[in-house]
């Protein structure tokens, strides 16, 4: 019919969020998420993985090229770089919880990349899309500390004006009206940001620095 709307135009996964659902049962649901464009041409959702129970949670900002193929999270070279890095920091990897903010990979492609696909960063409209995924997580996971891994992950967590820059390695309040509603967070750069950096030794120490902060607020 004329001028009928498809579910992916309204922005919104939340008729697509069971209420009530426990993790498994979230899962299966946004499996089926229409809830933005983005499933169009992905492989499949990435939900989240790791210990229902655990006390930290880990926020990146969405599925790369080889989450999306695999369909879990952090599965490629920056989840590499991240486990590493939470252990010497004092963090279990397999205690933790990790998710994105957005549950479909975002890519473009480059003519001069040929077919492989470029990963493109989700706009501010698709993360209030995603949010109501990332609140559900939330709130069964139940976590003390939520890191952030990224500007991204910093936006869902805490508002369009964070700056990682500024605020990495701090402990912040989620915003009261965002997914995170009032938890703990400690911001830091997302684990991809090592791998391009100039001086990855630095910026992995810088890594390990503010998943220290994380470390000591668990206690």
């Amino acid at each position: 019919m004329a001028g009928t709307e498809s579910p992916e135009d309204a922005y919104t996964t939340a008729p697509f969020v069971p209420d009530g659902a426990d993790l498994g049962a979230l899962r299966e649901a946004a499996a089926g998420c229409r809830g933005c464009p983005l499933h169009r041409d992905t492989t499949q959702t990435v939900f989240g993985a790791g210990d229902p129970g655990a006390r930290a949670m880990l926020v990146g900002e969405q599925p790369g090229d080889q989450e999306d193929r695999q369909g879990k999270p952090f599965v490629g070279p920056a989840g590499k770089v991240l486990d590493r890095a939470l252990a010497e920091a004092g963090i279990d990897p397999g205690e933790t919880y990790i998710t994105n903010a957005v549950k479909h990979f975002k890519f473009t492609h480059l003519p001069e990349r040929g077919k492989r696909r470029i990963h493109k960063p989700p706009s501010l409209r698709e993360l209030a899309a995603c949010g109501p995924w990332l609140a559900a997580e939330v709130e069964l996971i139940g976590p003390e500390v939520i890191v952030a891994l990224g500007a991204t992950a910093g936006k869902a967590l805490l508002g369009s004006s964070f700056r990682v820059t500024k605020e990495r390695g701090t402990r912040l309040a989620g915003d009261a009206s965002g997914p995170a509603r009032g938890a703990l967070i400690v911001p830091t750069i997302h684990p991809s940001a090592v791998l391009r950096a100039d001086d990855r030794e630095a910026a992995y120490e810088g890594l390990v620095a503010d998943l220290r902060v994380a470390a000591e607020a668990l206690g």
